[in-house]
């Protein structure tokens, strides 16, 4: 299996140099950093629906709307969650992060068999198509039109979760992105796919089930808010992480070496960039995948000389309306990001080398978790 930080991979990826001692400590993971971040969102959650529930039930339902909003703007974010620990870099302790990712699967429907698949894919050949299938350019979800679908409430949210599951669930794979993850050569893969699908829609069923069931025999109808608050929070108040998630890649170069080109980095304060696991740090999180999400602002740090200057969010959204409006104009548009002028040149590659080495077909059942070499040393490393 081919390793994105070796030099004889397909996409010889630029990284920014670290000396060997730098790079060996923004590697080292921690069960108490990781217990901080996974476990405070884990603790959010619960207040945020816990405050929730408490409204419903005495009655308060303005206040309980509201609430479910704020509940829903962070359980948006289950999906990094899953990204985070897909990558393995959470904890030192390994069933740690297979407890957590499992817990955060579960409450967000998130498929993280299918993702650590894709995701892993996505890394190795970031936007080079169809070898990513996970992001590709033009994205063309990221408009006003398809924020507001989410911004405040989806009302198709449930239904989508549940179509999406049930086919899987029920052994079909559909889509040519996830056949070609998981071909049928590879019945175990598919089993843990199939069997996660089952799992979710039996736990959803059952807590739907016991709601319906205590909403009857008391007559207190707030019950039926359980499966809301616990089943459904991301479908509600995903203003902030469409703003934050979308930034990551759309307007951007695709077909080259150079995570600064590829990749959007933003600033978030404080609160946002917990919630968002610290994934504004995106061209940093791409150049080093096992560095951790909590050690990223170090990372950033170490490597601000060679790297793109990062926006806020309202700056990153005016350029990406500026790229999408330019390449409406002219399809062939492409944005470059600006380099501080003592930095590395950027690398654009070859292009016909560039689209060749995304044309063969994508690592089937690939795991995040070999993003992570033993010793993470590349040949940026001084």
């Amino acid at each position: 299996m081919p390793d994105i930080h070796d030099e004889r991979a397909t996409i010889n990826w630029y990284r920014s140099p670290l000396p060997r001692e730098t790079l060996q400590a923004l590697n080292a993971r921690s069960d108490l950093k990781g217990l901080i971040q996974a476990g405070g969102y884990l603790l959010t959650l619960c207040c945020t629906g816990a405050a929730t529930l408490w409204s419903a039930f005495a009655g308060h339902w303005v206040l309980a709307v509201v609430l479910l909003f704020v509940h829903g703007t962070c359980g948006s974010f289950l999906l990094n969650a899953i990204h985070e620990l897909c990558h393995n870099t959470v904890f030192k302790t390994k069933w740690l992060g297979g407890l957590f990712i499992r817990i955060f699967g579960f409450l967000g429907w998130n498929d993280w068999v299918w993702f650590n698949a894709s995701h892993a894919n996505h890394h190795r050949y970031t936007l080079h198509p169809p070898r990513d299938g996970e992001v590709v350019l033009p994205y063309e979800y990221a408009s006003w039109k398809t924020f507001w679908k989410s911004a405040i409430w989806a009302p198709l949210g449930p239904y989508n979760l549940i179509r999406n599951a049930v086919p899987r669930a029920l052994g079909i794979i559909k889509d040519e992105w996830t056949l070609a993850l998981f071909p049928e050569d590879k019945p175990d893969a598919r089993r843990r796919l199939f069997n996660w699908n089952r799992f979710l829609l039996l736990g959803h069923g059952l807590i739907f089930a016991a709601s319906v069931t205590a909403a009857v025999r008391t007559g207190q109808w707030a019950w039926l808010m359980v499966p809301v608050v616990v089943s459904f929070s991301d479908c509600f108040g995903g203003w902030l992480l469409y703003l934050c998630n979308n930034t990551q890649h759309v307007g951007l170069t695709d077909k080259v070496p150079d995570f600064r080109i590829c990749c959007r980095s933003v600033k978030l304060p404080g609160f946002a960039s917990f919630l968002y696991w610290r994934m504004e740090y995106h061209i940093e999180h791409h150049m080093y995948a096992a560095v951790p999400c909590y050690n990223l602002p170090k990372l950033q740090k170490a490597i601000a000389h060679d790297l793109p200057e990062r926006k806020g969010l309202v700056a990153a959204w005016k350029e990406i309306g500026m790229i999408v409006k330019k390449q409406a104009e002219d399809p062939n548009y492409q944005f470059i990001q600006t380099l501080p002028p003592d930095s590395e040149p950027a690398r654009m590659g070859d292009r016909e080398h560039e689209i060749e080495a995304g044309q063969a077909p994508p690592i089937a059942n690939d795991d995040c978790d070999d993003l992570n070499p033993a010793e993470s040393v590349t040949q940026n490393v001084a």
